[in-house]
């Protein structure tokens, strides 16, 4: 069982990524903005870190606290899965290859809509790394 965190702004999919998860076995917690995040993983520590790139507030929130985190040294090796619906609403063709430890410093991209058993096995692989 992994502790997984998973910070998105849509309820509906929050919902059905959490339900999935918990029927692994998996402990969930939820953000539903990018607000609190690094003191709750500093209080708290996670085994992965499943994180949306738009939030209303900023349509790069992600991409910033993934950027963040990697400035905390507790947190520095904290997985970071991005899932996002960027190429959706700004068509530019943004995937794994634009993974990099400066401008990107996750482990693994996947686009929205997702496939849920390929995001289970994803989280699965990270919780182990």
């Amino acid at each position: 069982m992994a502790k997984i965190m998973i910070v998105d702004d849509d309820p509906d999919f929050v919902d059905s990524v959490s339900r999935l998860l918990k029927r692994k076995g998996h402990e969930l917690t939820t953000f539903y903005d990018t607000e609190g995040v690094i003191e709750q993983l500093e209080r708290d520590p996670h085994d992965v870190l499943i994180l949306d790139v738009m939030f209303p507030e900023n349509a790069a929130a992600g991409f910033h606290l993934a950027q963040e985190i990697r400035k905390h040294e507790d947190l520095s090796r904290l997985p970071i899965l991005i899932l996002s619906a960027i190429n959706t609403k700004f068509p530019m063709g943004f995937g794994p290859g634009d993974i990099d430890d400066a401008w990107l410093p996750v482990q693994d991209f996947l686009e929205k809509p997702i496939d849920f058993d390929v995001l289970a096995d994803k989280v699965e692989a990270l919780a182990k790394h």
